[in-house]
């Protein structure tokens, strides 16, 4: 796991680049905190922060170099089948002088070509430099766990595992309002754009080809094994899918506790992570799990039910308490390191949570993608009773007045279920794509331009948004909906939460849900499956049974949140009012709506704030960034 950057240059690379690259490099020291390397060439340079997990001596360091010379690999991620590949190369005639992954990979290239890819199993984004044709080779893996994005000009082409190393270049620092504008709505920016307009991020199951001419072209080399249309689907049975899906990820989890340094798994309470662990716990003893909470916000505290778990499978259990300042301090943390504006809330405890893990360990495993492949999410229940037209659904779209008028609030279970009501009854007079758009975020399209000064391009912002819900349109599939949500929230919500977070504290995640062959699986099987009237996920709950104590197997979803209302209008008060949505500070801005502004902030004090803690959230985490790498 490390951080990499490059530059491509038209002409020779000058002093500056190589200055420019070097500050790259430094900024993704959290990334990899363990060894740094720079390479130049005559047009290019490459970059590299390293977090030994495999084969931890100066040998595997990087940038890493064939025998000849000639190729040269960045690369940020673990193969965990590097092993048998490693031996398979080896019987083609092909020696080794380390025992990691990074020289696996380029020998398989130099062996393969581009078709190496497909033969990966774990997650990746590298870069391969060809120093004699001048070309590079930049590939990212199959879901996008791994982020790499990238700049082009007539002048450089530039690539970083996050945004901090490309501004440290000399790009222009030009902001996407489409990208804003999406980011108030959902409080992240979907890819492959991002806030600043001529950085793109790199398709998921992506290779980028860039010649010496500097000409780009985008190929894939993955694509999940899906039929949109429904028609065809697996013939298991219930009993024998589930057999297979936990055939499945025995396999991926144990694949995934390879590593030459300590691990262990994040362990929530909820039936994702404990499934993992208790999987896990079957091929490493002394398994360490770790698991966090928040004193006096007892409705944001799974930690006791994580302990259920941890006792059953004897596990060396760590189960961090924090105490209000400590929350605040991992806070300004997580809002120094967020160098994309990025607004999900949760992503506030998993840092806290990473922080506290990596004193510990440098690997741990999640439960990530579990409900995006099995419809865990109360949006897909919502959807579900919404196709199924029954008693609750009609009864809930009918009193769509008295959900207007009843208080709505995040931060009590009450309020908390008439803003689900409310939510619910407005999704029902839309049509699928407008539907899901409206559950997936924070903030509706009319509130978004209210808030706003410049209006977006109306056609590119509707290009955008067709794109991410294309699969949408395509049949009435329920598994379209979970399709959509591997394309945009998982990738650009979830995904990126956990490595912002974890990567800012030297931590390595790994997601067992994510093996391919556990994706795959997943959109072959029948929607019925997955979700029924009483129950999501239920083929995932249904194996998971024999591995849970009871209490946890009946636990409704307990989401990973903080007490971000609470925050906002205590500790938080003075960074809301007084400085980044000040009155000033936006009229000096120029891109908010101050007297929108104001009413948000208003509602945020009311008996009645909805999801408005989320909005002012989103427009601090934007202007604290705007602040550091724009004003």
């Amino acid at each position: 796991m490390c951080g990499i950057c490059g530059i491509l240059t038209v002409d020779d690379v000058n002093q500056k680049a190589i200055d420019e690259l070097e500050r790259s490099v430094n900024s993704l020291s959290k990334r990899g905190p363990d060894a740094q390397g720079l390479s130049k060439f005559k047009r290019a340079a490459l970059g590299h922060r390293r977090l030994s997990i495999l084969d931890t001596s100066a040998n595997s360091n990087q940038p890493f170099f064939d025998e000849s010379g000639r190729y040269a690999i960045v690369f940020n991620g673990e193969i965990y089948n590097f092993k048998s590949l490693k031996a398979e190369l080896e019987a083609l005639g092909r020696s080794f002088k380390t025992s990691g992954d990074t020289e696996v990979l380029l020998s398989a290239y130099l062996q393969y070509g581009t078709s190496f890819l497909n033969k990966l199993d774990g997650f990746f984004a590298l870069a391969i430099y060809d120093t004699k044709e001048e070309s590079c080779l930049l590939a990212r893996d199959r879901f996008g766990i791994k982020p790499l994005l990238f700049y082009n000009s007539d002048s450089f082409f530039a690539f970083g595992s996050e945004m901090k190393a490309l501004l440290e270049l000399d790009i222009p620092r030009q902001l996407d309002h489409n990208s804003l504008y999406t980011y108030l709505q959902l409080n992240y920016v979907p890819e492959p754009h991002s806030i600043i307009k001529d950085v793109k991020k790199l398709e998921p199951g992506h290779y980028l080809k860039i010649d010496a001419q500097r000409r780009l072209q985008s190929i894939p080399f993955y694509q999940l094994e899906y039929d949109p249309s429904g028609a065809v689907y697996s013939k298991l049975s219930f009993d024998d899918a589930k057999s297979k899906l936990i055939e499945l990820l025995e396999n991926s989890v144990k694949n995934r506790l390879v590593a030459d340094v300590p691990l262990g798994t994040f362990l929530s309470g909820g039936i994702d992570s404990s499934l993992i662990t208790a999987l896990a716990s079957r091929h490493k003893k002394g398994l360490m799990t770790f698991s966090v909470g928040f004193e006096g916000h007892d409705q944001f505290d799974e930690s006791e039910h994580a302990l259920l778990l941890a006792k059953k499978y004897k596990t060396d259990h760590h189960a961090f308490m924090l105490k209000e300042n400590e929350m605040i301090e991992s806070l300004y943390e997580s809002l120094d390191y967020i160098d994309e504006p990025f607004a999900d809330s949760s992503s506030l405890a998993v840092h806290a949570l990473s922080k506290r893990t990596s004193e510990h360990v440098k690997v741990a495993l999640s439960g990530d993608g579990a409900d995006e492949l099995f419809a865990g999410y109360n949006k897909h229940r919502g959807e579900f009773l919404m196709r199924k037209d029954g008693v609750k659904a009609s009864l809930t779209k009918n009193l769509s007045l008295l959900w207007q008028v009843l208080p709505k609030s995040r931060h009590t279970k009450v309020g908390n279920l008439f803003r689900k009501l409310h939510k619910f009854s407005e999704g029902s007079s839309l049509d699928i794509s407008e539907r899901y758009w409206l559950w997936a975020g924070l903030m509706n399209e009319a509130d978004a331009a209210n808030l706003t000064i410049k209006k977006v391009e109306g056609e590119v912002y509707s290009r955008r948004k067709s794109n991410l819900l294309q699969a949408l349109n395509q049949s009435n599939d329920f598994n379209n909906i979970l399709y959509t949500d591997l394309n945009m929230v998982l990738l650009g919500d979830m995904l990126r939460k956990v490595d912002l977070m974890s990567m800012s504290c030297g931590l390595e995640v790994r997601t067992p849900f994510l093996d391919h062959q556990i994706v795959d699986f997943a959109f072959s099987l029948p929607v019925e499956y997955k979700i029924s009237e009483f129950s999501t996920k239920r083929i995932l709950r249904e194996a998971a049974k024999p591995f849970l104590p009871e209490e946890l197997y009946n636990k409704p979803k307990h989401g990973f949140e903080v007490p971000l209302w609470s925050w906002l209008n205590n500790e938080l008060h003075d960074l809301v009012h007084e400085q980044l949505l000040s009155q000033e500070f936006l009229q000096e801005q120029n891109l908010f709506n101050v007297t929108y502004v104001s009413q948000l902030k208003n509602k945020l004090k009311s008996k009645n704030p909805a999801d408005v803690q989320a909005n002012i959230w989103a427009l601090v985490v934007f202007n604290h960034w705007w602040k550091r790498y724009i004003a």
